[in-house]
């Protein structure tokens, strides 16, 4: 019988099962309720910004700490582009690149530093632009912050605003997710790997680790961007507050425990970004930040890979246990035990036909 990982190669049950979560994606928000369609949208926001990170820091191997910085610029983007009536298309487009130039211009300077020193200029983001967010206020509105409420569903939809929301975020993350996928198994994601694994052995197989630092910061980045953009679809409102430092340490615990350099792990990122707060106040409001922090440590310690290497290490703890009860006896038949008695006696039964 196939085991189930020489199931899972065939092409026809992948497609199947692709078939079938898009299937599922498709039909869930119609059946769903309201709280039910925002919580998962807001999952699937923050689902794209920790996959912009772990391009970064997954993928690449290095340390950002201001990738909520970029969510925050590309709100404001969408928010400023929706109050003076721009194109939507034209808004999305310049909530993507307004980001990514951005992210562009500070790899540049960055990139050629290492370790703690790119974390530091990173650190700068949110810390820089938290004010300036509040000293911007004509095109910010200052501390108060901003708010619109751009993406009701049309009337030719026959949707209400919770499903429509939710289908732009999966429409618009799920491509994101594709093409990011595309990427980091492609060259590039090749070229990723071996910058994080050592630059010295890349750069003497001609790899540059300063252009492809500088190409991953870039794509995070712009990455930030569209979950910006989707964070305004969802969230309809921002503030100097959604790009405070502290948001940028939860994504990186977010990322870590969902799964570094992992899409799947993103995904469950977003989940523990979203539901884990949500949880723990639950629990008790005051304890919200401990509690988050055992869990963080949980995590680290029970699986070091993230949530994502869950599966695999289930699969180790079994293999484990039959090692440890060692290898089964092998069976006696009936037929065996009758042999060897008969050859055993055969020459006490030879002796007396002699006599």
């Amino acid at each position: 019988m196939a085991s189930a990982s020489a199931v899972w190669q065939r092409p026809w049950v992948r497609w199947a099962a692709v078939l079938v979560v898009l299937v599922v994606l498709f039909v869930a928000p119609l059946g769903l309720s309201e709280f039910t369609n925002q919580t998962l949208a807001r999952i699937g926001v923050f689902a794209v910004a920790v996959l912009g990170l772990n391009v970064v820091m997954g993928y690449t191997g290095q340390v950002s700490l201001g990738q909520i910085f970029f969510l925050g610029f590309g709100a404001y983007v969408t928010a400023y582009g929706v109050t003076n009536d721009w194109n939507i298309v034209l808004t999305f487009a310049l909530a993507c690149l307004a980001p990514a130039v951005v992210g562009l211009l500070v790899a540049l300077a960055a990139a050629r530093l290492g370790g703690l020193a790119i974390a530091m200029v990173t650190i700068a983001l949110p810390i820089v632009g938290v004010p300036l967010a509040k000293r911007l206020s004509d095109f910010t509105g200052g501390s108060e912050g901003t708010s619109t409420a751009f993406a009701k569903a049309p009337e030719w939809s026959g949707l209400f605003d919770d499903q429509w929301q939710l289908y732009l975020v999966l429409v618009i993350g799920g491509i994101v997710y594709l093409l990011t996928h595309n990427v980091v198994r492609g060259k590039y994601g090749r070229a990723f790997a071996i910058v994080k694994g050592n630059e010295n052995v890349a750069s003497s197989m001609g790899i540059s680790p300063y252009r492809y630092k500088v190409l991953a910061f870039t794509i995070a980045s712009l990455i930030g961007g569209v979950s910006g953009f989707l964070y305004m679809v969802v969230i309809q409102y921002t503030s100097p507050e959604t790009m405070s430092f502290g948001h940028s340490i939860n994504l990186v615990a977010a990322m870590v425990i969902g799964g570094s350099a992992s899409i799947v792990g993103s995904i469950l990122g977003g989940l523990y970004y979203v539901l884990v707060p949500q949880l723990t106040n639950a629990v008790d409001p005051s304890l919200t930040a401990l509690l988050q922090g055992a869990i963080l440590l949980v995590v680290l310690f029970v699986l070091p890979g993230g949530l994502v290497s869950l599966p695999r290490a289930l699969t180790r703890g079994r293999r484990r246990s039959r090692a440890a009860r060692g290898p089964a006896a092998p069976p006696t038949t009936p037929s065996s035990t009758t042999g060897s008695g008969t050859a055993a006696e055969q020459p006490e039964t030879e002796r007396q036909g002699h006599a």
